[in-house]
């Protein structure tokens, strides 16, 4: 509790010193001649605006509440709210989504709140919508089916090793933590070539602390996630240039290949002008790589057991899929690309589960300039939010959407725009197939080796801003008899 106080006392203080000047100056986007109304809605407390409100029902576990009690409110998919010091309009539905996929970088841009920039110096140069420009271009060659199809057997070592080291010989586990070391291992062993499991746990607190502090209030105070946070990058960059540096070393002498990672690739690459790009730079993408390589898999693999050990029905159905897969290898034989695709009723269970606990809960764009939706103005400079949670627990998009039931996912799956768990449009997550494959690597060794139930029947979940068990999900392991 202590922890949530500090937070609400640390978001008053910043929201005041951003917002201050609303109280001042007049609201020159409530119309005044304008054609159109604004969406309905308001803007909640001076200065504050609803920011609480939307924050704390994720921290209750209810993130959905914020949109869906507004919906009804004001019989709109589209209303405006004050959001982290920022006027803003959310989108709702698969019509939002469709409107704000299609029309990117056209009316609408990507937005991140400013303590992105602070953690990550180096693209103060430019800024960090254009360095993720550049890092979109360049991740297609890491993410191509040919380059998936070389990953599948290393994560499958790393996943043997994972669990051999965390699960096995345990009677009881706390998940979470687990399935972030895992696919932490993952992307600094796909990523920068680090496999070494003690250089990786060096890595591990920090990188924790750098995710729960980059979207945060970015109020810079001994204690605060945002302080955290910082401290936290200035460690791991120092690591990662000397990491780059060796590398450096290595690829001159013809000790590393120049296709083996993503950090070769950068050190190789030069831009349209011819220049490379400096170490700081790569330290930094690297930096963002890894928390976006792993943080948000993490969950997903959480909920999936968490999910299997409360549905033995569709744990069954797993199991047996798995264990086909398992009798046609042969001894230490590793998974490969053929075996992935067979797992076909697995991958519907773990949308299911995407569906139900999204990891990434929706994302903030900016309006480029001033444009009309369902009749509404909408100004330019307002910060414009998209909700997962709007369509997939929306009973006109999936009906009875609370139930879990894989089989939405079967023939051509569900409407377009409704499951949206990966975003969409041009800004679609580009390692959605690298997550589905580390996902099912996951899934494969956790059926093969053990039965589960979780350890506290109601565990609370909290979102902040990922779902998370708020104990870990603590289970108990029942082994397969050989």
């Amino acid at each position: 509790m202590e922890v949530f106080y500090v937070s609400l006392l640390s978001l008053f203080v910043v929201l005041v010193s951003l917002s201050l000047h609303l109280v001042f100056f007049k609201n020159k986007s409530g119309g005044g001649g304008r054609a159109a109304p604004l969406p309905p809605g308001k803007t909640g407390w001076p200065v504050l605006g609803e920011s609480l409100e939307f924050l704390s029902t994720g921290w209750k576990g209810h993130p959905e509440k914020f949109i869906f009690d507004r919906i009804a409110k004001y019989s709109s998919t589209v209303f405006r709210t004050h959001l982290l010091g920022e006027k803003a309009a959310v989108f709702c539905g698969a019509g939002g989504n469709k409107f704000l996929f299609s029309n990117e970088n056209k009316l609408v841009q990507a937005w991140w709140p400013s303590s992105v920039d602070k953690v990550f110096p180096s693209s103060n140069q430019t800024s960090s919508k254009e360095e993720a420009i550049k890092m979109r271009k360049m991740l297609p060659n890491f993410f191509k089916p040919e380059a998936l199809q070389r990953y599948v057997g290393i994560m499958d070592h790393i996943a043997r090793r994972h669990f051999a080291d965390g699960w096995e010989n345990k009677s009881e586990v706390v998940v979470f933590p687990l399935a972030k070391n895992y696919t932490f291992w993952l992307a600094c062993r796909l990523f920068v070539s680090v496999e070494d499991p003690h250089l990786v746990d060096e890595f591990a607190e920090p990188f924790n602390l750098l995710a729960s502090g980059l979207i945060s209030i970015p109020v810079d105070l001994p204690g605060t996630p945002f302080n955290k946070a910082i401290k936290a990058s200035n460690f791991i960059r120092k690591k990662l240039i000397t990491i780059i540096k060796q590398r450096k070393v290595d690829l001159a002498e013809g000790k590393a290949s120049p296709t083996q990672d993503i950090l070769s690739h950068m050190l190789l690459t030069c831009d349209e002008s011819g220049k490379f790009m400096h170490e700081l730079d790569i330290a930094d993408k690297i930096l963002g790589l890894l928390i976006g390589g792993h943080d948000t898999a993490s969950s997903a693999c959480a909920f999936i057991v968490k999910y299997l050990a409360e549905l033995p029905e569709i744990y069954d159905g797993v199991y047996k899929e798995q264990m086909e897969i398992a009798k046609s290898k042969k001894e230490g034989e590793l998974l490969n690309w053929d075996d992935i695709q067979k797992m076909k009723y697995s991958w519907n269970v773990a949308c299911e589960v995407l569906r139900l606990a999204p990891p990434l809960q929706g994302a903030f764009r900016e309006a480029l300039s001033d444009f009309m939706y369902n009749g509404f103005s909408i100004p330019k400079g307002w910060k414009i939010y998209w909700s997962a949670n709007s369509t997939h627990i929306n009973p006109e998009c999936f009906p009875d959407p609370k139930k879990f039931d894989p089989s939405r996912f079967d023939g051509s799956g569900p409407a377009p725009y409704t499951f949206v768990p990966f975003g969409g449009g041009p800004r679609m997550c580009p390692g959605k197939e690298y997550a589905r494959l580390e996902i099912l690597v996951f899934m494969h060794h956790l059926v093969k080796r053990f039965k589960f139930e979780k350890m506290i029947p109601d565990e609370k979940i909290v979102v902040n801003p990922m779902p998370i068990p708020a104990k870990g999900l603590p289970v108990r392991l029942f082994p397969h008899k050989a």
